[in-house]
């Protein structure tokens, strides 16, 4: 076994994308006469919008022509869908509220139906401008081209502040039509085609601009060719050439040579070349927020991200600013690390605590016992242990671990069969394990803390390794624990025993002048490896898929930092080339040979609809299939050009999509399963990922089909953000972002299932709207109690109870906020306690909590004289009418702000925003966006993701280009 570009080990001395190589044996004709496609051409005539998926959302079973396209059943038996999570939420869920045709409403409509109370932005301004004026709210006259800009002048005149009225980011920003009447999916195709034509003209562009500086065009090449390249880069570079290059990167975006010798192998120079930042605005550039003012003593808030930088003081290793990051087979000369850790070792069950068959509770050995416990554990996650395919699995091995061991025996050592599931009883089991949890729930905050700080000094050698000297942080030390393997979608071997990894099952990878890192007593490692041109720390297989895993660095780490930049940079890279690949596979689609055609359609695929390409499977892994791989079932036709793909995708997740296609795609997918062809077969029976990806690479060093997914979606993302140019307030840039981001997703066919959670988080939105309407209707009904006259002043209907909060609302809500004033109380005084019992000093007594508790008392009696005397009496210290129009106006604002994040999340309900996010569009776009508008970066990165893309936030500067 050893280790190859990846770091997966080669079996069998043959290794495709992780897959062994594969000998198709084709049914279809060798060649295509042209007689076929002109008797297509007469029948075919195509009348949709092609480019774009026509059906967009979440999963449901649908049968074609009287048949199920997968030839299963329409209740999805054998399907890839996951069961949605039952909720658990007490109250109305958000189905009951709103029935399921609303899914085709406008999203406008369908906010309406949140409790009546999630209602547009739009009206809402209307709401309040009517209760304001007292006259009805005029609509808007192309307000979407009018700056957002506060209203001083109008604030001025009036003490009641003027709310900020948010841009329409759906069309101005966005880019679509003003024609309200053009569905959706018609205006992302013309925005598509419109990206497609633009893509083409800049790859023209750059390719003129490339040859008029004197770097050759990119040429067909081969792969060993850019390989021997990268080595002989990175291994000759001596410190005469370190020193050039130091001087020069200061002038240098991303360490891009500005005229690389040869550009085969050398990233895709940007437009406009990040500027090195000066001391003064380096904080800015880093963390992706602008400084308020200059020199006019605005102090700043720091951000988060500020925060963790000046923590962080240590000397940073700047990789992204080495000119030489090519793939050579060194990486790195000294290696040390501490090895991993293992999971605790079995603690057997209580004496009183038995696996019960038939009723009566068996005595097994401590392996068997650890299994059953395995499922003992379980029994709540009713996704799993009502999955039939599950538990087959586990008593499967649950049986072989009992022949082992010397199986079942009663109290009185009678051996027992255990040969009916049905019989096992595992409850006990449970209930101990209930209880265990709970107890550990139960511990006080200075015990979990004690715990905490015992287990990470525990931890504390094996977080960081010393690579080529340098302190980098490694990633997933900790060796799995056994239990039972979950799989995603519907995997074959879901339910099977994951077994205890033992160290010797495990090769340590470590320098050869470094120590070896001891293993546990009395056992030692499988091999040890000084293998430099592997990036893994240890390795081994596991029992259920016979899949190696690894020990790896860290995500933020400079070795996988690099292999994203280098991911991105390669989808920059094809920037120059999309235009060529576009024209050829167009060509292609009417070439004679099938070969060609079937390469042609499958590229076409995998551009415009992000098909992945797909592998050859086992017999006993999860029948997942990509394009490359699909079969005849997996497809089917409606004319004119309507294309059906219905199969288990990646992670056993089912794909199930209809795209209008090019008239003469259609018409090759009707060739290809032409007959003898029926179910079972190929279509692409005539290629296979390996030679599509041979032919890819004669385009550039190192395409695969992947990549296109990648630019497509970053340059797509480049392209939305460009055009927009309104700026507004932080929340207001967040769902524009998202906006942006969703669109991509859309385009790009990133889906998701709506989540089980979705209807409560929303549900949780809307009670909170609804609550600050009460409190600001309160606010307002104190402004009487100061003065009555006010009435008068105020226009018709301003003091009036907001129409979706009735009086039995009110008072569920007021009981609400009752009691979690006294959980708070509660919750304070008991950590204040556990603080002093900490500290050695004596406890606060019982009745120090029911003073306390007084003044939860003390609101439920105001609630109720409120409700009484439908007076509400002023709060606070020196209580003006003025004070109270500031607070109300607050409160609108607080509102608004959670109607545009409700829209957002709505919007986002059945679109992976994540997956484009995180994996295919450039973090440097993300980054761009952050600095331009003066987004602080944390609202759109978590810290996880802030430190795997730290290269990123520091390389880049708002003018630089994808």
């Amino acid at each position: 076994m050893s280790s190859s570009e990846d770091d997966l080990p080669l079996l069998n001395g043959s290794k495709t994308n992780g897959y062994l190589a594969r000998v198709k044996h084709p049914q279809s004709r060798k060649k295509i006469p042209k007689g076929v496609d002109t008797e297509m051409d007469r029948t075919n005539v195509p009348s949709a919008q092609v480019g774009l998926s026509i059906r967009h959302g979440h999963v449901e079973e649908m049968e074609i022509d009287g048949e199920a396209t997968n030839g299963v059943k329409s209740s999805g038996e054998g399907l890839g869908k996951r069961k949605a999570r039952k909720s658990t939420e007490k109250s109305k869920s958000y189905k009951e509220e709103s029935s399921e045709e609303d899914e085709d409403e406008p999203l406008v409509r369908r906010m309406s139906h949140f409790g009546s109370t999630l209602i547009s932005v739009d009206q809402h301004h209307a709401q309040v401008k009517r209760r304001r004026t007292g006259k009805a709210a005029k609509p808007e006259v192309d307000s979407d081209n009018e700056p957002l800009v506060s209203k001083k002048s109008q604030s001025k005149k009036s003490p009641t502040t003027v709310l900020k009225k948010p841009p329409k980011f759906s069309e101005t920003a966005i880019g679509e039509s003003d024609d309200s009447d053009t569905p959706l999916g018609s205006k992302l195709a013309q925005q598509r085609a419109k990206i497609e034509k633009k893509a083409g003209k800049e790859a023209k562009q750059i390719r003129k601009a490339e040859k008029q500086k004197g770097s050759p065009t990119v040429r067909k090449s081969s792969t060993k060719e850019a390989n021997d390249k990268d080595k002989q880069a990175t291994g000759t570079k001596n410190k005469s050439d370190k020193a050039k290059g130091t001087a020069s990167r200061k002038r240098q975006a991303n360490g891009v040579k500005k005229e690389p010798e040869s550009d085969d192998d050398v990233p895709l120079s940007r437009k406009s070349p990040a500027k090195k930042p000066a001391a003064k605005g380096r904080a800015e550039a880093e963390t992706g927020t602008k400084r308020p003012g200059k020199g006019k003593g605005v102090k700043k808030e720091e951000t988060p991200v500020e925060v963790e930088a000046e923590q962080d003081e240590e000397e940073e290793y700047k990789w992204w600013e080495n000119e030489a990051l090519g793939d050579g087979t060194k990486k790195w000369t000294t290696l040390e690390h501490a090895g991993v850790v293992f999971p605790p070792p079995y603690e057997p069950l209580p004496e009183n605590v038995k696996l019960l068959y038939a009723g009566v509770p068996v005595t097994l050995h401590l392996d068997a016992e650890e299994v059953a416990g395995f499922f003992g554990t379980m029994l709540n996650s009713t996704h799993n242990v009502e999955n039939p395919k599950f538990v087959a699995n586990f008593f499967a091995d649950f049986q072989a671990i009992l022949d082992e061991t010397g199986g079942a025996k009663d109290k009185n050592g009678k051996k027992i069969h255990i040969k009916d599931f049905e019989k096992c009883d595992f409850t006990t089991i449970f209930e101990y394990y209930e209880a265990k949890r709970a107890e550990k729930k139960a511990l006080s905050a200075a015990e979990k803390k004690a715990l905490k700080a015992e287990k990470d000094a525990a931890e504390a050698p094996y977080l960081f390794c010393l690579w080529d000297g340098r302190k980098e942080k490694v990633g997933n030390f900790r060796i799995e624990p056994p239990g039972l393997f979950r799989g995603r979608g519907e995997h074959p071997k879901t339910g099977k025993v994951k077994k205890r990894v033992l160290p010797e099952q495990i090769t340590i990878n470590v320098g050869k002048d470094a120590t070896v890192p001891a293993p546990p007593p009395g056992h030692k490692w499988k091999e040890i490896r000084h293998d430099d041109t592997a990036t893994w720390l240890a390795m081994w297989q596991e029992n259920v898929n016979k899949q190696y895993k690894y020990v790896m660095l860290a995500a933020n780490s400079s070795i996988k930092g690099q292999s994203d930049y280098k991911k991105f940079e390669k989808a920059r890279e094809l920037k120059k080339h999309i235009d060529r690949i576009r024209k050829d596979y167009q060509r292609d689609l009417k070439a004679e040979l099938m070969a060609d055609r079937q390469r042609a359609t499958a590229v076409y695929l995998i551009d415009q609809f992000a098909l992945r390409a797909g592998n050859e499977k086992g017999d006993d892994e999860a029948d997942t299939v990509g394009c490359c791989s699909l079969k005849f079932e997996h497809v089917t036709l409606k004319p004119p050009n309507t294309v059906v793909f219905d199969f288990l995708g990646k992670d056993s997740i089912r794909f199930y999509d209809e795209f209008v296609v090019d008239a003469q795609v259609f018409k090759n997918l009707k060739i290809f399963k032409k007959p003898p062809k029926r179910e079972g077969d190929e279509i692409f029976d005539r290629l296979t990922t390996v030679q599509l990806n041979k032919h890819l690479s004669s385009y550039m060093p190192g395409l695969s089909a992947k990549v296109f997914r990648t630019y497509n979606a970053s340059y797509t993302m480049a392209n939305v953000l460009r055009e927009l140019t309104v700026k507004g307030s932080v929340p207001e840039m967040i769902k524009a972002y998202n906006d942006a981001n969703r669109r991509v997703a859309i385009l790009c066919n990133h889906k998701r299932t709506v989540g089980a959670a979705h209807a409560g988080q929303m549900e949780k939105i809307t009670d909170r709207i609804k609550g600050l309407k009460y409190q600001k209707w309160r606010v307002k009904q104190m402004m009487i109690s100061i003065d009555s006259k006010i009435k008068k002043k105020k226009p018709d209907g301003y003091f009036d109870l907001d129409e979706d909060l009735t009086r039995e609302w009110i008072e569920e809500h007021q009981a609400f906020l009752v009691q979690e004033m006294r959980q708070k109380i509660e919750k304070k005084f008991q950590k204040e306690n556990e603080k002093l019992a900490a500290d050695g000093q004596p406890e606060m007594k019982a009745k120090e909590l029911e003073e306390r508790l007084q003044s939860a008392a003390e609101l439920e009696e105001k609630f109720e004289a409120e409700n009484k005397t439908k007076k509400v009496k002023p709060e606070g210290k020196a209580a003006t009418v003025e004070k109270m129009e500031e607070t109300a106006a607050k409160l609108d604002q607080r509102i608004e702000t959670l109607l545009v994040q409700a829209e957002d999340k709505e919007s986002n309900k059945e679109v992976a925003l994540g997956t484009s996010k995180i994996n295919y569009i450039d973090p440097r776009l993300t980054v761009v966006f952050s600095k331009k508008f003066g987004v602080p970066i944390d609202k759109f990165f978590s810290k996880t993701l802030r430190e795997k893309f730290a290269w990123a936030m520091k390389s880049v500067d708002e003018d630089w280009e994808f």
